[in-house]
């Protein structure tokens, strides 16, 4: 009887099993670390072999952050399905996100510092450079996004306030379309620019800034197409759905950096 009781859960908090996963993890980052070395100073590590590999050097840590990645977050959704992540541990998991959101916040803060601070101290944008009409195809991805900011917002109402699955899942996957339209469009901006990374200081903040939005827009893509394909496996409840929602706050973070960019990068700067 007394065996009994002690095996009994006593508390709200959920104790990880022990997993591979962290430790897989940071010996991926370290090779990945150490391949980016090598790539971009071979002579460091004895030259020809890592010359000759080029950016493959690094894909075996890539590609062990990708695996632990994939396993890790399967065994946390895994944790979510069994009852595991009672409402203390969501609480956790939020603040984790919103720390998450704001580390990237300062990331793009330090991208519009170093684009500004640049514009202070020449003409801008210099002489040479042909920027991008704002009113062209930087306001459709405007449009684009804000419209995918919608639809991931019916995606959230539908499963916190309705309980409509195939709402949620007609929402999702609009939303991923929109991402994917984004991205295709924004590689088609690219490919028709007049200048290249390497073409001054407004040509490299310009594309760090709206480089490093793209990723976050392919990520979130992949977030939310994840959140599609266990919408379709009815996964999200009106109480368990904390997955919905932080793929919905990391999207919102994308929508409202892009408006600082089209506002401050393509509108402003140039006008």
């Amino acid at each position: 009887m007394a065996a009994d009781t002690h095996d009994e859960v006593q508390h709200n908090y959920h104790l990880v099993d022990p997993s591979p996963w962290p430790l897989l993890g940071a010996l991926s980052a370290l090779l990945m670390v150490a391949g980016l070395l090598a790539y971009m100073h071979p002579e460091a590590f004895g030259g020809n072999l890592f010359t000759d590999m080029g950016v493959w050097v690094i894909a075996p840590g890539t590609l062990g952050i990708l695996f632990t990645m994939y396993v890790w977050w399967r065994d946390v959704i895994k944790e979510a399905m069994q009852g595991d992540h009672k409402p203390v541990v969501q609480l956790g998991i939020r603040y984790g996100m919103m720390l998450f959101i704001a580390s990237e916040v300062m990331f793009f803060a330090a991208f519009f510092w170093a684009f500004f601070d640049a514009s202070l101290f020449q003409a801008w944008p210099p002489e040479g450079i042909e920027p991008v009409d704002a009113w062209d195809l930087p306001l459709l991805l405007t449009l684009i996004l804000l419209l995918s900011g919608t639809t991931v917002t019916w995606a959230h109402h539908a499963v916190t306030e309705q309980g409509k699955n195939p709402d949620v899942v007609a929402a999702l996957g609009l939303t991923v379309i929109l991402g994917i339209i984004f991205t295709i469009l924004q590689v088609y901006e690219y490919s028709h620019l007049s200048y290249g990374f390497t073409d001054g200081i407004f040509a490299s903040t310009f594309y760090m800034a709206t480089g490093f939005h793209g990723f976050h827009v392919l990520v979130g893509t992949i977030f939310l197409y994840v959140c599609y394909l266990r919408a379709k496996r009815k996964h999200f409840k009106t109480d368990q759905h904390f997955g919905l929602e932080a793929a919905a706050w990391y999207w919102h973070f994308v929508d409202v950096v892009w408006l600082f960019l089209f506002v401050c990068v393509y509108w402003l700067s140039v006008s």
